[in-house]
C-alpha cells in the first residue's frame, strides 16, 4: 500500500494535507463551537501575556522618574495589581484553552477508534486480502494517537504562537521602528544558522530511522527463528549482522543527535544575539535623548515573545503534516468501500434441513480475470458428509468461503434448502453453520470462555461432553483452575490441543451444518482418531462439509468431490473412484507411496 505522498508532486502534497485537515475538521464538526472557544482563549491568553511587558515599562518609568523626587507608591501599587491580573487571566486563559483541547481530542479519538472497528466488520474480505494486518493496527493505534497529539498541542500552540508573533511585533512597532529592526536582523541571522543546521542534519535523521528500521527487522526475524538459528550453528552469522546494522545505527545517530543537539544552544544564542543588539541600540538611542531606560526593559521582554513563537510555529507545523499524513491513512480506511447494505432482504432459515446446491459457480478474488472457481455444480443432501479433496490450490478452502458467503460469487448459485444464498443476509447465512479451521483461533481468556464463544446459554454438561469426545476433558482438568483457567503467553498449549479446543467449540455451537477445513492437521494420529469418531457422532443428521489432504480420514464419506483448476472432475464414493483409476485414485495411493 502506498504510504501517504509517496509517488506525488509538491502541489499533490500540499492538497492532501489542505483536503485531509478539511476531513477532520468536518469531523470534528460537533466539537467546533468548543474548537472555537478554545482558540478564543488562546489569542485572550496571549494578550494578556504581550500587554504585561507594556505595563511593566510603565512601573519602570514610574519608578525611574521618582528615583530623586520621590515614588508614588499608589501607582506603582496599581500597576503590579494590573499585572497580576494580567498575568493570572493568561494563565486560567491558556489552561482553558488546554483542558478544551484535550477532552476534545481524546473523544475524537475514541470515536475514531470506534468507527474503525465498526468499519473492520463492514468491509468485505476481499480487503484484508490487500491489506495486511499489522497495517490496520497501525491505523487502530499509531496512526489515531498521532491525530490525537496533532490536535491536542498543534492547533492551540499554532494558535498562540501566531499571535505571540504578530502581537509582539506590533507592540515593537508602536515602542520604537529603530530597535525593532534592530532585533529583526540580529534574530533572522541567527535563524538563517540554524535553518543551515537543520538543513544538514535532516539526511542524518532519515538514516538513523532507516538504520532502526533495518536492526528492528533484523531483530525481529532472528528473534522468530532462533531454533533454526540454533540448528544450524548460525550464531556467528547473526551476530556479524547485527553488529554491522548497530555500528550504522550508531554512526547515523550519533551525528544526528550532536547537530540536533546544537539546537538549543543556537535557540539561545539566537535571543541573546537580539538582546545584546537590543541593549547596544537602546544605549545608543538613550545616550541620545531619544528614549528612555523602560523602553529597553519592555523591548528585552519582547525580544524573547519575539524570537519564542518561530520555533513553535515550526514545530506545530512539522506536527500538523505529521497529523494530516495519520489522518490520510485513517480516511482512507474509513472511507473504504463496505459491503452491500442488506437490511431490505427478508428471507431467512430458523434452521436448516442441510440440502445444500452448488449451480454453475464461478468465482476469481481480485477481478474477472482471475477465475478460481470456473463452473462448478454439486448437491449435498442433508446429513451428507462431503469431501472435497485436490491438490494445493485447486479451489477447495474457496469452496466452503463462498459457501459462508465471505465472498460474493461472479455467477452461478448457492441455494440453501432452495433459497439462494445471496437473497440471505449473511449473518443468518453464518448463523447456519459453524466452522473448524486449519488455523486455530483463540482469545486470552478463560478455557471455559474460549470454548462457548457466543454460544448462548450453553451448559456445563455440554461442555464437558464435548471435551471429553475429543479427548481434552483430562488435560483441561489437570490445569490449575480446570475450565476457569486463563489461555495466554503463559500457559504453552500445543498446536494439536489448541485444535482440540476449536472442535470442541464446534462441537458445542450445535449448528445445522458444518465445516471442517484441515481440522485435523495438527492432531497425532491416535488423538485424530479419537476425534474422528467424535466428529463422526457429531455429523449425524447433520450436512458436513470437509476439506481433507489425508484421504485415508475421508473413506465414510458419502461423496468426495475431486477438484482440480476450479472444477470438478470427479465425483463419488471412496471405491468408486477408486475404482475409476482416476486423479482421485492416483492421489490416494501416491500417499501410500510416500508412507512406504
Amino acid at each position: 500500500m502506498r504510504g501517504p505522498g509517496m509517488g506525488r508532486g509538491a502541489g499533490e502534497k500540499a492538497k492532501d494535507f489542505t483536503g485531509t485537515w478539511k476531513k477532520l475538521i468536518g469531523y470534528c464538526r460537533s466539537y467546533l463551537p468548543a474548537i472555537i472557544v478554545a482558540i478564543l482563549c488562546a489569542v485572550g491568553g496571549t494578550i494578556f501575556t504581550l500587554l504585561g511587558p507594556d505595563r511593566l515599562s510603565d512601573l519602570t518609568r514610574v519608578i525611574t522618574d521618582g528615583m530623586m523626587t520621590g515614588i508614588d507608591m499608589d501607582q506603582v501599587t496599581t500597576i503590579c495589581f494590573t499585572l497580576v491580573a494580567f498575568y493570572i487571566c493568561s494563565v486560567v486563559l491558556s489552561f482553558t484553552q488546554h483542558f478544551i483541547m484535550t477532552t476534545i481530542s481524546q473523544r475524537v479519538s475514541q470515536r475514531m477508534r470506534s468507527d474503525i472497528t465498526r468499519k473492520i466488520n463492514c468491509l468485505p474480505m476481499s480487503f484484508y486480502n490487500k491489506t495486511s494486518h499489522g497495517d490496520i493496527l497501525s491505523r487502530v493505534t499509531n496512526d489515531v494517537d498521532m491525530i490525537s497529539q496533532s490536535l491536542n498541542q498543534s492547533v492551540g500552540m499554532l494558535v498562540s504562537a501566531v499571535t505571540l508573533f504578530i502581537g509582539s511585533l506590533f507592540m515593537m512597532l508602536i515602542t520604537n521602528v529603530v530597535m525593532t529592526l534592530t532585533a529583526i536582523v540580529a534574530i533572522f541571522l541567527g535563524f538563517a544558522l540554524m535553518r543551515l543546521i537543520t538543513g544538514r542534519s535532516q539526511k542524518y535523521f532519515t538514516r538513523q530511522q532507516r538504520s532502526l528500521g533495518d536492526l528492528n527487522g533484523h531483530i525481529e526475524e532472528i528473534y522468530a527463528g532462533h531454533t533454526v538459528i540454533k540448528a544450524y550453528n548460525g550464531e556467528e552469522n547473526s551476530q556479524k549482522t547485527f553488529d554491522e546494522l548497530n555500528g550504522n545505527l550508531r554512526d547515523s545517530a550519533f551525528r544526528a543527535q550532536c547537530l540536533a543537539g546544537l539546537m538549543q544552544p543556537l535557540m539561545v544564542f539566537i535571543g541573546n544575539l537580539g538582546y545584546v543588539a537590543v541593549c547596544v541600540m537602546g544605549a545608543v538611542l538613550t545616550m541620545n535623548g531619544q528614549i528612555g531606560f523602560e523602553v529597553i526593559v519592555a523591548f528585552m521582554m519582547y525580544v524573547r515573545f519575539f524570537t519564542q513563537p518561530l520555533s513553535q510555529i515550526a514545530q506545530a507545523t512539522q506536527s500538523l503534516q505529521t497529523g494530516a499524513a495519520a489522518g490520510e491513512r485513517v480516511f482512507e480506511f474509513l472511507e473504504a468501500k463496505e459491503m452491500e447494505d442488506e437490511s431490505e432482504k427478508t428471507k431467512k432459515l430458523d434452521k436448516a434441513q442441510g440440502y445444500v446446491e452448488f449451480d454453475h459457480v464461478k468465482f476469481g478474488y481480485d477481478d474477472s480475470d482471475k477465475i478460481v472457481i470456473h463452473d462448478f455444480s454439486a448437491k449435498a443432501k442433508p446429513g451428507q458428509k462431503i469431501a472435497i479433496v485436490g491438490p494445493t490450490g485447486a479451489g477447495k478452502t474457496t469452496l466452503v468461503n463462498l459457501l459462508m458467503r465471505f465472498y460474493e460469487i461472479q455467477g452461478g448459485e448457492i441455494r440453501i434448502d432452495g433459497i439462494p444464498t445471496k437473497e440471505m443476509k449473511r449473518e443468518d447465512v453464518h448463523a447456519q453453520f459453524c466452522m473448524v479451521l486449519q488455523d486455530t483461533w483463540l482469545f486470552e481468556g478463560t478455557v471455559r470462555e474460549n470454548l462457548i464463544y457466543c454460544t448462548e446459554n450453553a451448559s456445563d454438561e455440554k461442555m464437558e461432553a464435548a471435551c471429553r469426545a475429543v479427548g481434552l476433558d483430562h488435560f483441561i482438568r489437570t490445569l490449575p483452575k480446570g475450565y476457569d483457567t486463563i489461555l495466554n503467553d503463559q500457559l504453552n498449549l500445543s498446536q494439536g490441543q489448541k485444535q482440540q479446543l476449536t472442535i470442541a467449540r464446534a462441537m458445542i455451537a450445535d449448528k445445522p451444518m458444518l465445516i471442517l477445513d484441515e481440522a485435523t492437521s495438527s492432531v497425532d494420529t491416535r488423538t485424530e482418531l479419537q476425534i474422528q469418531n467424535a466428529m463422526d457422532e457429531l455429523m449425524k443428521n447433520r450436512t458436513s462439509f470437509v476439506i481433507a489432504h489425508r484421504l485415508s480420514t475421508i473413506k465414510n464419506s458419502d461423496l468426495i468431490l475431486v477438484l482440480k483448476d476450479g472444477d470438478v472432475i470427479e465425483s463419488g464414493t471412496h471405491e468408486e473412484l477408486l475404482a475409476k483409476g482416476g486423479f482421485y485414485a492416483d492421489l490416494y495411493n501416491s500417499q501410500f507411496d510416500k508412507a512406504s
